[in-house]
């Protein structure tokens, strides 16, 4: 069944507009931006890339935020997903924060682990939500407890909070897409049928099977040799579950990936979106968070048109195209499919004309 939210895939090309300054050489604001609202979290799942940042109790904030999404409302940013590296709805303003976002104009979203997507959350937010994907990584109580190293019954807290949320969508008529995320790993796959069944009968939008790739910097290790290779059968096992109500995307494109050379040299999608953490610092990449060599600024002492126009983000996109080599970077990379679009754009084969 086809991708219909391009979430294994990209849709840079429906922002041609933006497309064309870049292809002209243009400055541009970005399309797309990452808000980590909180650095503590609730979890310390097995596979979190971010255990590294030791999971800080800080919290970026609110007033700041607010002035920075006016301002980037603005500049054409048109799209925020709160997420990052802790649990973004530990934030005390999040609700605030979020209808906000969609308020000045910007597409909003969330990613969230779910144990505190409860009722009041959904019926104050849901309406501003483009979409909500929760992360959960089980199919039992036992295992979700061993996996997320959470308490074994926040698995049929998270499902209670899921079934909620998709009845006040329901009952509103609300737009906002609820999804849930399926990390694939040597100690879930034997569960990812029994989830799809739940998600279903719940009424659920989509599910999402994704391939874990180790994070650089990080301090968790999945010690048991695997290769997707061997679960690859679980393809069209869950899609035998799908339908018109219930989508299934299973990563196929982004697994096979993971046996490949990167057909390009250097990152071309770093102006066509942004990271920001809960300090408020601006990241060129949200894989090297707390590399201060990517550090455009903070939201905290500047203004993001002064950043975003500064001299030292101009250095760092240069060190980024030559200074920089694309081996260290993390295997699945959030601008991996975007970043093979613009390559080919700039580096277009012999007979283009030929169409």
């Amino acid at each position: 069944m086809m991708d219909e939210f391009r979430i294994d895939s990209h849709k840079l090309m429906y922002h041609l507009d933006r497309l064309k300054k870049w292809l002209d050489g243009e400055d541009i604001y970005p399309i797309y931006m990452e808000i980590s609202p909180s650095g503590a979290c609730n979890q310390r799942c097995t596979f979190c890339a971010f255990d590294y940042l030791k999971y800080k109790a800080q919290f970026i904030d609110t007033k700041k935020l607010l002035a920075f999404l006016s301002e980037a409302a603005r500049l054409g940013v048109k799209s925020v997903m709160y997420g990052g590296e802790g649990e973004p709805l530990l934030h005390k303003d999040i609700a605030e924060i979020i209808n906000y976002t969609k308020k000045v104009g910007i597409d909003t979203a969330l990613t969230t682990n779910g144990t505190l997507l409860d009722k009041d959350f959904s019926e104050r937010c849901l309406d501003s939500l483009t979409w909500v994907r929760v992360s959960l990584n089980a199919g039992t109580s036992k295992n979700y407890s061993r996996i997320h190293r959470s308490r074994p019954e926040d698995f049929k807290r998270v499902l209670n909070n899921i079934t909620e949320a998709v009845k006040i969508k329901r009952r509103n008529n609300y737009s906002c897409t609820i999804g849930v995320q399926f990390l694939l790993l040597p100690d879930n796959y034997h569960e990812a049928t029994k989830l799809a069944k739940r998600l279903k009968e719940i009424e659920v939008d989509y599910l999402i099977i994704k391939p874990y790739s180790h994070h650089p910097m990080s301090e968790n290790k999945i010690d048991r040799p695997f290769s997707y290779s061997d679960y690859l059968h679980l393809d069209s096992e869950l899609h035998k579950l799908a339908d018109d109500n219930f989508k299934v995307v299973f990563r196929i494109n982004t697994i096979r990936k993971l046996e490949e050379k990167r057909p390009y040299k250097y990152c071309l999608g770093l102006p066509f979106w942004a990271y920001i953490d809960s300090d408020g610092n601006i990241y060129a990449c949200s894989a090297f968070l707390g590399d201060a060599r990517l550090i455009y600024g903070n939201i905290n002492q500047d203004p993001f048109e002064k950043i975003w126009n500064s001299d030292k983000r101009k250095k760092i996109m240069k060190m980024m195209e030559s200074d920089w080599n694309i081996d260290d970077c993390r295997e699945i990379c959030r601008l991996d499919e975007i970043n093979r679009y613009l390559w080919e754009l700039k580096h277009p084969p012999e007979h283009a004309n030929f169409i």
